[in-house]
């Protein structure tokens, strides 16, 4: 038998300790979500405030130019609730907004304010970011399209350049209102007579085209599919993304970001949904938190699905000057939002 020193011996036990310590970084590395040039990472534990600021739903994500992540949540006790990129409380506000749903970041005259909407109150509300209120809005006369007010239901608030904005009732009627510069309502249209489904317009952004016009890109929910339309309502074009449920889009660079709900919702209210990057010409390139895009010979995207257990209904998403990624979710038992960085 080979006699083995002591020096040897500890060289050995040395390199096996390290190869052993090696494996169980290796094994408790959380997995690398996405694919191709869009790969990101959980950072764990970040934004959980614990019981002193609870959160419901969290419905509306936004980075203000200081870079503070502002969360909309239904959770009365603070309905506003700014974190520091850390995950840190910055401060919180709100206690108005039961049916707290769609959050847009705007600047006006230099000024960021946040308009909001509420499912519960029927109305979209405009703030101070933090939390004095300048203007509500609740529903105009439209001629006739609503036999009252609580048919109306405002999920989200699209802002043009110009000061107008939009505004869609995603969860009443599906109508498109607009609105002019100066916050007095323009014309309504959509709806069922206007091509516009149930369940369908949910979230989306102003997107300009390369010619300089400015249209909408609608996340139509339920339908699976992004539809976009000219200022007037005017259908210009679809994107199919089947499997997917995308509830809104937020765009950054060259790149457009989608939150899904869920696979096929609501036929499998259980699925956990994914995040979806797209790239100009609104094809898929990366599921975060789902199956790799796959597209076949004639150029259709083929059904995508959820990957992990990481994600459980992204509702909105926001991402920072780094390109971390910040997703907001619905019926998630009050999870807090999940930060992801982007791996090179």
């Amino acid at each position: 038998m080979k006699t083995v020193t002591r020096r040897q011996f500890l060289r050995r036990s040395s390199a096996a300790l390290a190869a052993s310590v090696a494996f169980r970084a290796r094994a408790a590395a959380p997995d690398i979500l996405g694919q191709g040039d869009f790969r990101y990472r959980v950072v764990p534990g970040w934004g959980n405030l614990g019981e002193s600021t609870p959160v419901n739903d969290c419905h509306g994500l936004a980075i203000d130019r200081e870079g503070h992540v502002i969360l909309f949540t239904n959770e009365t006790r603070n309905n506003v609730v700014v974190y520091d990129r850390r995950g840190k409380l910055v401060h919180k506000w709100g206690t108005q907004f039961p049916g707290a749903h769609g959050l847009s970041l705007v600047v006006e005259s230099g000024r960021e304010v946040l308009y909001l909407t509420d499912l519960s109150r029927h109305l979209v509300a405009k703030t101070t970011t933090d939390g004095t209120l300048l203007r509500e809005w609740r529903l105009p006369d439209t001629g006739g399209k609503y036999a009252r007010e609580d048919d109306y239901r405002p999920s989200w608030t699209l802002h043009r350049k110009d000061g107008g904005f939009y505004v869609l009732d995603g969860y009443g009627k599906d109508y498109i209102l607009e609105y002019a510069p100066d916050g007095s309502p323009a014309r309504v249209f959509g709806g069922a007579e206007g091509g516009i489904v149930h369940w369908g317009p949910h979230g989306g952004m102003i997107d300009r085209l390369p010619d300089g016009r400015e249209t909408l890109l609608v996340a139509m929910s339920d339908q699976q599919y992004l539809l976009r339309l000219s200022g007037d309502g005017t259908k210009l074009g679809q994107v199919d993304l089947p499997g997917g449920n995308p509830r809104q889009i937020r765009r950054h660079g060259k790149h457009y970001f989608v939150a899904h709900l869920g696979d096929n919702w609501p036929k499998d209210r259980e699925c956990r949904g994914f995040v979806s990057v797209l790239d100009e010409h609104l094809r898929v390139i990366s599921n975060v938190g789902g199956t790799p895009p796959e597209y076949d010979a004639a150029g259709k995207l083929r059904p995508m699905a959820h990957r992990g257990e990481v994600f459980r209904h992204p509702h909105d998403l926001a991402i920072d000057r780094d390109g971390s990624l910040y997703v907001a979710q619905f019926a998630s038992g009050k999870t807090y939002p999940i930060k992801l960085e982007r791996v090179s």
